[in-house]
């Protein structure tokens, strides 16, 4: 910058982060997440509120506005934070969000929602419970495989078409969010985030296949066994006849291209977690690994391609629109953003403002307790993204992976397990869980509202894990 442009400097960053805080012009300083006081928490908690009540209380007001009302709580919480710590810290917070965790996230779903909605599975598939428990079953094994998110994505307008005339549909959402876009993926670091972010920091690929094994089938065998149980009662008390047509219609699947780029889209996340280029850019004090821009940008071509590729028809066929997508992601910009505080508070650790939480997890020797972890890790995921939660905790018990898959392998169990199974306890303790909601609901179906939902797993999935918690610690 000249020395005549140089004065100006201040103005210019002032101006231009109060306008447009992504494009300040000086690295700003983060606080430490223990001087931050819960106070900080108040826009995300207004955030999830707003998704939990406004759906209930005014739903035709929420769904022309759910976009502003999400950049509200984030503005909310983005001009105290500037005017306590200055511009360059609510910039800066701003631009972590931004482009450390929102835009790989949700070029990810874009992806996987796209490319899956090119593919159609046409043809007489009647949604009896031994057909919906199967392909549940499918779910779950294609989670660890393709991750929760391309797994529910594939396989959630198959089941909605085959369950289309039958009078009871949410269980069936309900039990798909469970196992397919939760529990399946624990077996590997592909299957879900938390566990990708494990493997990054150094976690073996085998060791979460080993030691997760267990507990997954064991939870997914019980939840498919009690889905199973409902799912036939149901189905014989059905009033509506089944439509019966004279010539049945063999299943087909259409838009086979795309299970390529399907795997494709596996092969570039695995590629950002294998590979070590050690070049990375400074993006407003938020380091972007070269590794990082390659993925997105091939996610965004496999995204462009499946486009391009795919005939109408199928889409139409598939009944594909683009509003799930643009409401996961107007509503999780503003979750990104507010959630930044409690999270900063978390990893403070015994210094920030949750100490109380935090010591719960200890014994007083400062061994961990591993129900403990499996507890709170758990919970926090609920309604914390699962993802960051699950990093907190494995920073709280040691931080190093050869120690935490060594004398540490049980607390590492725990905090995987709880990141894993107990994100599908609330619709935004995971990704795929708010698009399955909004993809059944562009369906037809009447999903239940967030604490709706919540009744569902506190009655199914809250015993469960009282079983794990008996039978694995």
């Amino acid at each position: 910058m000249s020395r005549s442009l140089s004065k100006y400097r201040p103005i210019l960053t002032g101006v231009l982060g109060l306008m447009l805080p992504s494009l300040a012009l000086a690295a700003g300083t983060t606080p430490d997440g223990a001087t931050l006081s819960l106070a900080w928490c108040i826009p995300f908690a207004g955030t999830l509120l707003s998704i939990a009540l406004f759906p209930l209380l005014a739903p035709q007001f929420w769904h022309h506005h759910f976009g502003k009302i999400a950049a509200f709580w984030a503005l909310a919480l983005l001009l105290p934070y500037a005017g306590a710590f200055g511009v360059d810290a609510s910039a800066h917070a701003v631009v972590h969000a931004l482009m450390g965790e929102y835009i790989p996230f949700i070029l990810l779903l874009l992806a996987l929602y796209t490319i899956s909605g090119g593919i159609l599975v046409a043809g007489d598939l009647h949604g009896s419970a031994r057909l919906n428990t199967g392909l549940l079953a499918l779910g779950t094994v294609l989670a660890s495989i393709m991750g929760t998110t391309g797994a529910a994505m594939l396989l959630i307008r198959p089941l909605l078409r085959a369950n289309a005339q039958r009078q009871d549909q949410v269980h069936v959402v309900v039990f798909f969010i469970f196992l397919v876009a939760n529990i399946g993926g624990g077996l590997t670091p592909l299957g879900d985030p938390p566990l990708f972010l494990g493997f990054l920091q150094g976690v073996s690929f085998m060791w979460t296949v080993q030691h997760m094994l267990p507990s997954v089938a064991f939870c997914a065998v019980v939840l498919l066994a009690v889905f199973y149980a409902l799912d036939s009662w149901l189905w014989r008390k059905q009033t509506v006849a089944m439509p019966e047509t004279t010539t049945p219609q063999p299943v087909r699947i259409s838009g086979l291209w795309n299970v390529a780029l399907i795997a494709g889209v596996v092969g570039a996340v695995l590629l950002s977690g294998l590979w070590r280029s050690g070049a990375s850019f400074d993006i407003y004090g938020t380091p972007v690994a070269l590794e990082s821009l390659v993925r997105d940008t091939i996610l965004l071509a496999l995204t462009l391609l499946s486009l391009w590729i795919t005939p109408k028809a199928i889409r139409t066929g598939n009944a594909f629109s683009w509003f799930p997508i643009i409401e996961v992601a107007k509503l999780f910009i503003g979750i990104f953003i507010t959630i930044a505080p409690a999270i900063a508070i978390l990893r403070a650790g015994e210094a920030g403002h949750l100490a109380a939480l935090i010591k719960l997890v200890s014994s007083p020797s400062g061994q961990p307790v591993d129900v403990m972890y499996f507890w709170m890790t758990g919970l926090l995921s609920s309604f914390l993204d699962n993802a960051p939660t699950y990093l907190v905790f494995f920073n709280l018990a040691s931080g190093d992976a050869q120690h935490m898959m060594g004398p540490f392998a049980s607390t590492l169990l725990a905090i995987s397990m709880g990141a894993v199974f107990m994100g599908a306890n609330t619709y935004i303790g995971n990704a795929p869980n708010f698009m399955v909601k909004a993809i059944a609901e562009q369906s037809g179906v009447r999903m239940p509202g967030f604490f709706g939902y919540m009744l569902w797993s506190l009655a199914v999935l809250l015993p469960l894990f009282v079983l794990v918690t008996l039978v694995f610690f």
